[in-house]
């Protein structure tokens, strides 16, 4: 069954990886998804409905920040290989680019079944050593994918969405915010900061990226109109929030 949107690939290779011990996300700094396990480095899928050359080309630009990248699309019903091309033939692509591939097959009864059809090659062996080398490793980029991963509380993205507005990791911190303040009313940077333990609530109130905070006096804030309605939308988020001691016992 042909999918509608390579969204729907998203939770069976999800699945599939945190059945290998994995912790996922999706939708981390323009990577569809991308999964860590205990010191490794990053793994990163690129999710298209099809084999195209556009995923190969995500995939090859995803190699400056991880040597473990796969794409990942569905496999047709019939099983066979997509643009007149072989499996075999596929797979000795993939390798000669440098990344993995992984086909996801639908069925209308019962789950799918992902099949990894072959890893990236870990490094150039001497006999490649004249084919053209993939892109250099940008460690800056690979440390603000990795800062990004860790500092996301839970999973809210499906990878692979588009024209939507994505949670990240200062979006949610910011809901964290919102939401203390419709919880206690008025509070201090200072008393933010230790409700939530998050050290940048000061300049997050101050640079009030989202407009959802106003000063009501010298060093206290509240919600604005567009806080108290950030907090109806993004409610699946703040009500997945830990809950802070009561403010009392905060001060």
């Amino acid at each position: 069954m042909a999918i509608k949107s390579e969204t729907e690939l998203y939770a069976p290779v999800k699945a599939y990886l945190e059945q290998l011990g994995y912790e996922v996300r999706g939708e981390v700094r323009h990577c569809d998804l991308v999964a860590v396990r205990e010191e490794e480095p990053p793994l990163i899928v690129e999710l298209k409905k099809s084999f195209s050359i556009p995923l190969l080309l995500q995939a090859i630009d995803r190699l400056r920040i991880s040597r473990s990248v796969y794409v990942a699309f569905e496999r047709p019903n019939k099983g066979r290989a997509p643009h007149g091309a072989s499996w075999p033939e596929l797979r000795k692509l993939c390798g000669m680019l440098g990344v993995g591939m992984i086909t996801v097959q639908f069925y209308k009864t019962r789950k799918p079944r992902v099949e990894v059809e072959c890893h990236p090659p870990a490094a150039l062996t001497a006999a490649a050593a004249d084919q053209p080398k993939g892109p250099r490793h940008n460690k800056y980029a690979a440390g603000k994918l990795m800062r990004e991963f860790r500092e996301r509380g839970a999973d809210y993205n499906v990878g692979g969405s588009s024209k939507r507005k994505l949670i990240t990791a200062y979006r949610e911190k910011s809901i964290h915010l919102a939401s203390l303040l419709r919880q206690f009313g008025p509070l201090s940077p200072r008393q933010l900061r230790d409700l939530t333990g998050n050290p940048q609530a000061a300049g997050m109130l101050q640079k009030n990226v989202y407009r959802w905070f106003q000063r009501v006096d010298r060093g206290i804030y509240t919600l604005s109109p567009l806080g108290l309605e950030a907090l109806t939308t993004y409610a699946h988020v703040a009500e997945t929030l830990p809950v802070p001691v009561p403010i009392d016992s905060a001060k």
